[in-house]
C-alpha cells in the first residue's frame, strides 16, 4: 500500500512530506523534533516542524488512528476543547519494505502543559483545585455533546492559562464515543474511571516526591466528582424564565459563582413559553475580572466588583439584537460593553446625588445597586427595573446608613456611606 496522507486542510500534506516517514517515530532524526514536554501516552509521542507548525505525531494502528482522526475532527465541529487534529498518515513502509505503524498528527497546543510538567515544582493545592475545576468542566461539556470519554484523566488532558484562566482540553480521544444523548450510566463510568485515574496519577506523584504534603490523592480523586456533579444540576436542570424576571438568572450565576465558577459565556432565547437560557462556565484565576473589565469598559475596579459588573454586563448584552457570539457581522462585545457604559451604568451612578455618595466610587455604588435590585427583584418576585431601585436606594438605604452608624463608631462621613446595603453584602 502505497504512504497516504489524509488531511483536513489541502496544503497540509505538502508540508507534511517532508517527514521522515520511513523511519520508526521512535527513531526519529533530533533535527525534525522540538523539545516540548509531553506526558505519559501509551503509545510513541514526538512534537515535530511541519513548515512553520509545530504538530503532535502520534504513532499507533491504522484503524484507531483514521477513528481519532474523526472523533477529533466531531469535537472541533462541536466546539470542545481539543487537540486540532490535521492529519493521518497510513501505508507507512520502512527502508526495507516492512509495514510501520500509521500515525495521527495534530497542532501543538500553544501555551499548554501536560499535568507532569506543571508538577515539576510542587504545586500549591489551590492550583490544583483549579486544574480539577478546569477538568471538570470538560468533562461536563463533553456529555452535555454526547461523547463518552471512556478514559478521563490527567494524562489525557493538557491544561492552559489564557488571560489568567484554565482551559483542560482533550487529548487523547482514542477511547471515546458518540451518541445522541449519554444516558446517567455512561456518564457514572466516565466519572468513575475519572476518579480511578486521578487518584492512581496523584499516588504515583507522591510516590515520587512532586505532591504537596497536605494534598491527599484519594480525596483529590473525589473531588473531580464533587465539583462535576454540583456543575451538571446547575447547567442542566430547566432554566426556562417567565418574562420579566431576569432576576431569577442573576441567582442563577451566583449559584454557579459559589460553585468556584464564571460565565464565560450566556445566550437567552425568547420563546412563548418563557425564556431559554444557556451558560458556558470557565474557571478563573485571581484579577482576571479587572483586566478583563477595564479591556472591555475602561472601568478600573477591585476584583469583587469586576466580577458584579462583568455578570450585569453579560446579562444585558444577552437581551440585546445585535448580540450574537460568533457571528461575524454582529456588534463585537467591545462596542456593546461601551454602549453599557454610556446608557446603563454612567447614567444610574449618577442618579446617586453627591452629597449621599461619600466616599463610594462609581463601581461600588453600581455594585450596591445591583445587589440591592436582586434584593428588591426576590422580595417582588419580579423584575425591577434600575430606576426604582435607585429611587428606593436613595429613599430608604443610604439614609439608614448614615442614622445607624455614627461618626465616632465608623470614622466619619466616609465611613458610613461605605457600609452595606439590606442585603447584607458589601463591596
Amino acid at each position: 500500500m502505497a504512504l497516504q496522507i489524509s488531511a483536513t486542510n489541502p496544503e497540509h500534506p505538502a508540508l507534511l512530506l517532508d517527514l521522515p516517514w520511513d523511519i520508526p517515530l521512535e527513531e526519529w532524526p533530533e533535527h525534525h523534533l522540538v523539545p516540548l514536554p509531553r506526558g505519559i501516552s501509551r503509545h510513541v509521542v514526538r512534537y515535530a516542524r511541519a513548515g512553520a507548525e509545530v504538530v503532535a505525531v502520534k504513532e499507533l494502528a491504522e484503524r484507531p488512528a483514521l477513528r481519532e482522526y474523526e472523533l477529533l475532527r466531531g469535537l472541533d465541529r462541536l466546539n470542545i476543547p481539543s487537540v486540532d487534529p490535521l492529519a493521518v498518515v497510513t501505508g507507512r513502509t520502512d527502508t526495507a519494505g516492512g509495514p510501520l505503524e500509521s500515525v495521527l498528527i495534530t497542532r501543538h497546543l500553544g501555551g499548554s502543559m501536560p499535568y507532569r510538567s506543571m508538577f515539576e515544582t510542587t504545586m500549591r493545592p489551590a492550583t490544583m483545585h483549579r486544574l480539577m475545576d478546569a477538568l471538570a468542566v470538560l468533562l461536563v461539556r463533553l456529555h452535555l455533546a454526547g461523547f463518552a470519554w471512556g478514559d478521563c484523566s490527567l494524562s489525557n488532558t493538557l491544561f492552559r492559562r489564557d488571560a489568567g484562566a484554565y482551559a483542560a482540553y482533550l487529548v487523547d480521544a482514542e477511547t471515546g464515543e458518540v451518541h445522541p444523548q449519554l444516558s446517567p450510566g455512561q456518564r457514572e463510568y466516565d466519572l468513575d474511571l475519572a476518579r480511578v485515574n486521578i487518584s492512581g496519577e496523584l499516588l504515583d506523584l507522591e510516590a515520587s516526591g512532586a505532591l504537596h504534603p497536605s494534598v491527599d490523592p484519594i480525596e483529590f480523586g473525589m473531588e473531580i466528582c464533587k465539583r462535576y456533579e454540583g456543575l451538571w444540576r446547575e447547567l442542566t436542570r430547566t432554566s426556562v424564565y417567565p418574562a420579566g424576571k431576569h432576576h431569577y438568572i442573576d441567582r442563577r450565576i451566583r449559584r454557579l459563582n459559589e460553585l468556584g465558577f464564571d460565565v464565560a459565556e450566556m445566550q437567552i432565547a425568547h420563546s412563548s413559553n418563557g425564556d431559554t437560557v444557556t451558560f458556558v462556565p470557565k474557571v478563573v484565576d485571581a484579577g482576571h475580572h479587572q483586566r478583563q473589565l477595564l479591556r472591555l469598559t475602561g472601568l478600573d475596579t477591585e476584583e469583587n466588583q469586576a466580577r458584579r459588573l462583568l455578570n450585569d454586563l453579560e446579562s444585558w448584552m444577552a437581551t440585546q439584537d445585535d448580540y450574537a457570539p460568533g457571528d461575524p457581522l454582529a456588534a463585537r462585545p467591545e462596542v456593546l460593553a461601551h454602549r453599557w457604559v454610556r446608557d446603563v451604568f454612567r447614567p444610574t451612578v449618577r442618579a446617586i446625588p453627591l452629597d449621599l455618595r461619600g466616599s463610594m466610587d462609581p463601581a461600588e455604588i453600581y455594585h450596591e445597586l445591583l445587589e440591592h435590585r436582586w434584593y428588591l427583584s426576590e422580595r417582588a418576585q419580579h423584575d425591577i427595573d434600575l430606576d426604582t431601585v435607585v429611587r428606593d436606594y436613595v429613599t430608604n438605604i443610604l439614609p439608614g446608613m448614615r442614622n445607624t452608624l455614627s461618626p465616632a463608631a465608623g470614622g466619619g462621613a466616609d465611613a458610613q456611606a461605605g457600609g452595606t446595603t439590606a442585603t447584607g453584602e458589601g463591596a
